[in-house]
């Protein structure tokens, strides 16, 4: 099945790794001295080892200041341990990254390391021969590397058995919710089903509040909302069906996903000018306490702190639950919709690139991580860092789930994730009707998948 791939599972396991020394090293005499005197027998000439120069690039999207200065003193501390290499860091916003990757891979130039989701986008960078098989390092002494992951977080980065990255990070999707603004709307508990979620929409439209904040400019994060509309109507079966063309993107679930979306959208429960918003201002609006609610993965609470005005977000106010179960839908209450963060290893990486990312998933960095609220931690010794009740509430839901549904705009080759969005956005705008945007995916999806 060459472009169909496997829904994974999982989550987070493991252990430590060790730092190995990069760089190729070259011998170089000293200096010539005095010629021996005649008769005398010269002594060996004592040699020194000199590394290479190595320059690695490095491109990643985490743009909050916090996660960002982590990312920079992780980079100086290993420069510092390794005084040969150099690396270069672009610090890109998501949309930004997206379009400027897509442009270098089409050039056959990838970075040397490279912030990745995983999936489908991955796989088709890795069936162009643009990435590096990496299965030789983390199976090096024994699989130490490779064992310090859980399986499942790591088989995400996984295509036809080679592994052409590693995860830093596993979560899921869920809504993040101001408590205080829940409280002045009369909402004594969040809501459990999709029922009682309309129910909480119209009490705070009429307490004056602004239900839902979503970038629709971006158009990823209000295709979260249909796929996990989809997986609570469909369940498992449903999305495998599609993907493995046993069923298709225009089955009855699919549908009836775009209909409940436009019936919340009908209610105008977002912000004003939320088609053209960025995820940006979704998080700001978050940040700043003008909206009740956003449908966003483990890096939110980051996100609308930095966003925020006094950049504090809005701090014991900000409340988590999972995505509602849907009335009469197949899907489990405890599915989850979501995924992680990783890095992906360019074709042309050099093995110092490998050795720096070996460095930046240790257990020790990984609580680091974790002790600024950006990550849920996928190597064992990384949940040291977690003292975030909302994060370790996401991660004890995360466990629960039987079916862990990867970010569709991922787990899909990149035409057709593309095509989603797309979709999703138009059944915000009302452009398209749901049977229409299921086609349109389905059509994607016959090319794609065949």
């Amino acid at each position: 099945m060459p472009r169909k791939m496997l829904v994974l599972t999982g989550l987070v396991l493991v252990t430590v790794l060790l730092l190995s020394a990069c760089g190729t090293a070259t011998t170089v005499a000293p200096k010539p001295t005095d010629k021996p005197v005649a008769g005398e027998t010269a002594a060996p000439e004592p040699t020194v080892e000199v590394a290479e120069p190595v320059t690695i690039t490095w491109w990643h999207i985490s743009t909050a200041e916090e996660h960002k200065n982590l990312w920079q003193s992780m980079a100086d501390e290993y420069v510092g341990m390794h005084p040969n290499v150099t690396i270069e860091i672009q610090v890109l916003e998501n949309e930004a990254f997206k379009s400027k990757l897509t442009t270098v891979m089409q050039s056959g130039e990838p970075p040397d390391i490279f912030q990745s989701w995983g999936g489908g986008v991955m796989n088709e960078y890795a069936n162009a021969g643009l990435l590096r098989d990496i299965n030789a390092e983390l199976d090096a002494d024994g699989g130490a590397w490779r064992n310090t992951f859980g399986e499942g977080a790591l088989g995400v980065y996984a295509y036809k058995g080679v592994n052409y990255g590693v995860p830093w990070d596993m979560g899921m999707i869920g809504w993040w919710y101001n408590k205080a603004l829940f409280a002045d709307a009369g909402i004594s508990a969040p809501p459990t089903t999709w029922s009682e979620f309309h129910a909480d929409v119209d009490k705070l439209q009429a307490a004056g509040i602004v239900p839902i904040a979503v970038g629709m400019g971006d158009k990823w994060p209000g295709m979260h909302m249909w796929a996990y509309l989809v997986t609570r109507v469909g369940g498992k079966a449903n999305f495998e069906g599609a993907l493995l063309r046993t069923g298709s993107f225009t089955d009855a679930p699919f549908v009836k996903a775009g209909e409940l979306l436009q019936e919340l959208v009908a209610k105008n429960p977002f912000q004003d000018g939320f088609l053209a918003a960025t995820y940006g201002d979704e998080a700001t609006a978050m940040g700043n306490g003008k909206a009740a609610m956003e449908l966003m993965g483990q890096w939110a609470p980051a996100v609308q702190k930095d966003n925020s005005l006094d950049k504090e977000g809005i701090g014991d106010n900000l409340g988590w639950f999972p995505f509602p179960m849907v009335e009469g839908g197949a899907g489990d209450p405890n599915d989850a919709v979501g995924g992680g963060n990783g890095f992906a290893i360019g074709k042309n990486a050099p093995d110092a690139a490998v050795d720096f990312v070996k460095f930046l998933t240790s257990a020790e960095n990984q609580v680091k991580l974790a002790a600024i609220n950006v990550a849920i931690p996928v190597v064992k010794g990384g949940e040291a860092g977690m003292t975030d009740p909302l994060l370790i509430q996401l991660q004890q839901e995360l466990a629960k789930a039987k079916y862990f549904q990867l970010y569709y705009d991922q787990a899909l080759p990149p035409a057709t994730g593309s095509v989603v969005n797309d979709s999703v956005q138009a059944l915000f705008a009302g452009s398209m009707t749901p049977e229409e945007a299921a086609q349109a995916i389905e059509d994607s999806a016959k090319q794609e998948l065949g």
